[in-house]
């Protein structure tokens, strides 16, 4: 039974969706001015907050399976700063496929000076809206991770859900350990949107 005060934090956290993803289609042009009300209800009353997502790979490893995992994805509709958090899992585009999508860790976000552990490679400080995603598996070289050891950094607005549950097997499940602010953040929509039954009957293993 879903508390009284997690209904509040979920509708605010709905709330605050809404009017983002309503702001980022009327900028878009997408939608007109006098439709952006209409735009923030009908996302308030229909939408969810979260989707599922299929992994598969080694990169994620022990926090998502190799053979492969079901996710709950929280959608974020403009990431930045503000919204996703160093230590976050977050599904990102694949910066060398846009058709795919990767999983990785938010590892630095704009400001933080990146020191490799090559001396030939010069530090370098990630500029505004750009980020540095890594792997979890430590035992993958770089390439085999594919992450920013690869392609290098990320813009923030490539990144579109944080990663809050995983389902592994229909026995082996949990929420995914992010940043201990998503993971207070996110509490709510978990509570109310989590169903196990729905992850299994779309698990692929």
């Amino acid at each position: 039974m879903v508390s009284l005060s997690t209904w509040v934090r979920y509708i605010a956290h709905k709330l605050e969706y809404s009017v983002s993803l309503s702001w980022k289609s009327y900028k878009r042009g997408q939608i007109t001015d006098r439709e952006v009300g209409d735009a923030v209800w009908k996302n308030l009353l229909q939408g969810r907050l979260t989707y599922l997502h299929w992994n598969k790979g080694e990169e994620m490893v022990p926090a998502i399976a190799g053979q492969g995992g079901t996710l709950l994805v929280r959608k974020i509709p403009a990431a930045d700063p503000t919204r996703v958090f160093v230590g976050d899992v977050v599904v990102l585009k694949d910066p060398e496929n846009l058709d795919n999508y990767l999983i990785r860790r938010l590892a630095a976000i704009e400001g933080y000076e990146m020191v490799s552990t090559d001396e030939k490679d010069e530090p370098f400080v990630l500029e505004k809206d750009e980020c540095w995603v890594l792997a979890d598996n430590e035992n993958l070289k770089p390439k085999e991770a594919n992450d920013s050891r690869t392609f290098g950094p990320v813009t923030m607005t490539d990144i579109v859900g944080r990663v809050i549950y995983c389902l592994r097997t229909a026995v082996d499940h949990g929420p995914v350990q992010n940043s201990h602010l998503s993971m207070r953040k996110d509490s709510p929509v978990l509570e109310v949107e989590l169903d196990v039954d729905e992850m299994a009957r779309s698990h692929k293993a």
